[in-house]
Formats: structure tokens, sequence, C-alpha cells
């Protein structure tokens, strides 16, 4: 018999396209974003959109659903061109987007948050039933009558999934979508876009995880500067060569061996103990941590089992009424706000990035003002010290390689990547002995991933104590020192990396570890 060669993909008969976009250009002042950018999404196909933070991402899927306007080039739906004044345009042609970041409420229900985003009006109740059908089909664990002010990022972003949906669109853009999920979440979720796709639709997937875009993607549009680069096949790349095309160079890894003397503890948490707001997952439970100066210590946890509300609890801005559960550099703290916390030189970095971290419609360099008000550099005797302020922004921005278009632009104008990295030199320039990040490589490109965790690296082997609270495990592993998990609200002794394995870490993110122990305690 002879050898069957199997067909080139791309070499044979593509699908029709849904959605094409035809040389789009796009400028902000001198910045030109898009330069002559053509990408088409195909029916039954699931294609990924590659580039570094700032590559032009985001601006080309803002034309294509009506939220910018091209300055030149065409847009065509099914063959025909097409113009989208706005974002209800788009979706009345069945083009669905789930954003990076979420526009969700957080004193309304699930259910209330979805009602917003539909464009007719729909009975709670039976809308209702309809997530709840949603969910069982796709597997996307959410509850219609939760308060979103009490949901995890990872349960929030399966909300706009949701909703997004519930607009049964033709073609759906998933922005970063896995993110925030667990393997397992990921893995569902992939599920969910290979149905969509076996439908006829059409999904654009954008994401820095690249191994997840050879396992689900069939076609990539690389883009760098603004500029097409390639398409090229996932499936036949590595996730080496697909950095390289992104980046234009080889991507490093970071160090993790530490070549540095551990120092004295920079925090001591003993029995933390927090009662629950009504969130799941909210209480901490006799929560004991030791981080020495020049270590970082990772937390490992499946979304929403305390990690947020121990950041909380660490920052001070949950307090548990013990002044001696926290201890910073030696001085109790668990009475002490964030302010007073950041006066002890403790630098704190939330998940939530544009919201909580930045106020989305301030100026850069008013958000710098956010974090260091209390340093005495930037304010003096209650006056803004505008000089030093804007001096202190632009050594954020150089040394931190933040790129965005204009002299000083609202939080909200910069790529999810560019903003992590601000807010992350934010608080390195600080000089902290004490840093707390929560997931700091979120929706990160793999060089700016790069660089953030060889500058956490970094500024431990200068004597800062890390703490790194993180759902990527492959991040965790490969920089930290110990690794703990959280689960139900339980901190797990962190353990040396070297010491432990992929397989230990996920029996406990499930709770074997947590089990066997309360199954003692009962025992006794």
């Amino acid at each position: 018999m002879a050898d069957v060669v199997p067909s080139d993909p791309l070499a044979s008969e593509p699908p029709p396209a849904l959605l094409e976009a035809i040389g789009l250009t796009k400028r902000f002042g001198a910045l030109v974003a898009n330069d002559h950018v053509s990408l088409a999404i195909r029916a039954g196909e699931t294609h990924a959109l590659l580039g570094e933070n700032g590559a032009g991402k985001s601006t080309l899927v803002k034309m294509m659903c009506g939220l910018l306007q091209a300055d030149s080039g065409e847009l065509r739906f099914e063959g025909a061109p097409v113009s989208f004044p706005d974002p209800a345009a788009s979706r009345a042609r069945g083009i669905g987007v789930v954003f990076q970041h979420f526009a969700l409420f957080d004193a309304l229900t699930v259910v209330e948050n979805v009602a917003l985003g539909l464009p007719r009006h729909e009975g709670l109740a039976a809308l209702a039933a309809r997530i709840e059908a949603c969910v069982h089909r796709y597997g996307l664990q959410v509850e219609p009558y939760r308060l979103v002010g009490e949901l995890s990022v990872g349960e929030r972003q399966r909300v706009e999934i949701v909703r997004c949906l519930l607009g049964d669109p033709r073609v759906l853009i998933l922005d970063e979508p896995t993110s925030v999920l667990t393997p397992d979440e990921s893995e569902s979720l992939f599920r969910t876009v290979d149905l969509l796709t076996a439908e006829g639709r059409a999904v654009l997937f954008i994401s820095h995880k690249l191994d997840e875009v050879r396992r689900l993607c069939q076609r990539a549009t690389v883009l760098r500067g603004g500029k097409f680069i390639a398409e090229v096949d996932p499936r036949r790349e590595s996730a080496a060569s697909l950095a390289r095309l992104m980046v234009g160079a080889e991507v490093p890894r970071t160090p993790r061996i530490v070549t540095h003397e551990l120092g004295e503890p920079r925090l001591l948490v003993k029995n933390l103990n927090l009662k629950g707001d009504g969130s799941r997952g909210s209480a901490l439970i006799d929560i004991n941590l030791e981080i020495r100066a020049g270590e970082i210590i990772g937390i490992a946890g499946v979304a929403g089992n305390g990690q947020t509300a121990l950041f909380e609890a660490l920052s001070g801005e949950r307090l548990g009424g013990d002044a001696e559960a926290i201890v910073i550099d030696r001085t109790p703290a668990g009475a002490l706000g964030p302010t007073e916390r950041r006066a002890l030189r403790a630098g704190f970095v939330p998940e939530e990035r544009l919201g909580h971290a930045a106020a989305p419609d301030m100026r850069l360099s008013d958000n710098v003002l956010l974090t260091t008000h209390g340093d005495g550099r930037n304010v003096r005797h209650g006056v803004i010290r505008h000089s030093v302020l804007h001096a202190m922004f632009g050594e954020i921005v150089k040394r931190f390689d933040v790129r965005f278009g204009g002299r000083d632009p609202k939080a909200r104008r910069l790529s999810g990547g560019n903003l992590q990295k601000f807010v992350i030199g934010r608080e390195v320039l600080r000089e902290p002995v004490l840093l707390i990040v929560d997931q700091p490589t979120w929706g990160v490109d793999a060089a700016a991933a790069s660089f953030i965790r060889t500058t956490l690296r970094a500024k431990a082997a200068e004597g800062c104590a890390v703490l790194v609270i993180s759902q990527d495990l492959d991040e965790l592993l490969e920089f930290t020192d110990r690794i703990a998990v959280m689960c139900e609200g339980r901190l797990t002794a962190p353990v040396p990396v070297e010491e432990t394995s992929r397989e230990a870490i996920g029996l406990a993110m499930g709770g074997a570890e947590t089990a066997s122990a309360q199954g003692d305690a009962d025992a006794a």
C-alpha cells in the first residue's frame, strides 16, 4: 500500500471567510497601531491572533467589532463590504467579543449583568434558566444569582463568556480567555470552542499561551509592531518558533536558582483567620507563612479558594483585627491599612490591574500617585510635587519598557501587558522590602512575562521578599523557590520547588492534603 501523504491545510481550499479584514490601517497621532493588516476568520475554524503586548491585536479587534473605525482598508462579512459604526451593529451581525478586561457591575447578580448585555428585554427567571442551560452544555460553572462582587476573576471571566454565548454569535472573538482559568476549566472551554466551530461558527482566539494555540487553532496570524508578519499553521510550529515570530528574537527563560543568602523574615503570618463575606472560598483558616529576605514563595490554587482574601488580608484591604497575625519587617501590621503597610516598605500588585491596581480614566502619571503619595517624595505638606511625579513616571516607562501612544494616556488606553509592566514598575521603584504580586503575568506576552519574572527574581536577589499568587503552575515551577497551595481557605506548608511536582501540587489543589489533615484531626 502506498504511503498516505497528509494534505496541507494551508494549501487546500479554505472554507469561506465569515469576517475578513483587508488592509486595515489605524493611526493614533504619530503612532501607527495597525499598518495595512489583513486577516480572514473562516467558518468552522479557530484562528489565533498572536503578537506581543502593543503589537496591534486589540486595535484590530476593536475595528472588527465597531469600537474603532479604520483610517483605511475594508471589512467584509460573508464576502460583502460592511461597516460597523458601533458595537451594537457588529453584535447584530453575529459578532461576539469577550474582552480581557471585564465589563461587569459588582453590586448586581450574574443574571442581572447578563441581562444588561443583551439587546432585548427578558424576564430574569427565564434568563437564569437559559444561563443554566448554557452552563450545563458548556460546563462553565456559573451561578445565576451570585453577586458579581463575590466572584473571583476566573469566575467573572466565565460570566463574560456565557453572556457572549447567549447572543448566539456566528463569529466569536476570545481575548485571553484562559488567562485566569485552571487547566481543567481551560479544557472545558476548548471543548466549547470545538463545539462552536463544528456548528460552522468561526472563532478568533487571542492568547499568549502558545501551547494552547498549538492544541486548539488551525491557523495563526502573527503581528509585530502593528504589521502583518506571517500566517502559519500553529500545529506545525513549536512554542519557541511562534514566540520568535512574535518577538523577532529568542525569548530567554527566567533563572530560578538562588545564588544569594537568605536574610531575616520580611513577612510573618501567624494563625491568620478571616471570616467569609458570603462568597465561596473567601474565608481564611489558620494561615501560617514565613517569607525571608531574598526568596520568592509561590502560592498555587484553583480560583475561588481564598487567594483573593489572602491578598486583601496581606495588603490591608480586609482587616482581621489581630495586629500580631501579620508582621511586616518586624512590625505588627495586622491592624494597619494599605497606606500604613506601604510605609513599612511593602508593595502590592493585585490581580485585577484595571480598576483595582489602576484607575481606568486617570492618566498614567496620576496613577503613579495612587500608591506613592505616602512616600514623602511625590507629595510634600499636602501638595503634589508634579516634577518629581513625572520624573518617576518617566523612569517607570523607560526601565520597564511600557509602550503606549501619546505622552501621558489614560490607563485604559494601554494594552494589558503594558499596563501590568507599569503597575509592577510603580511598586518596584518604591524599593520595597516585601512585594506581594497576584497573577503577575495574566494576559502578558512571552517576552513581557519573562521580563516581569526576571524583575521579581532580581528584586529577591537584592534582599526583597516576594510572594507570588498564580494559577499558572509552569510559572511557579519556573522561578519560585518554594510553593504552597491554597484550598478551601487553608494554606499548605511551602515546600522547595525541587522537592515537589505538578502531580503533587495538583493533588493539593484538589484538597488531598487538606482532606488528609482534617481526617487526622477528626480521628484524634
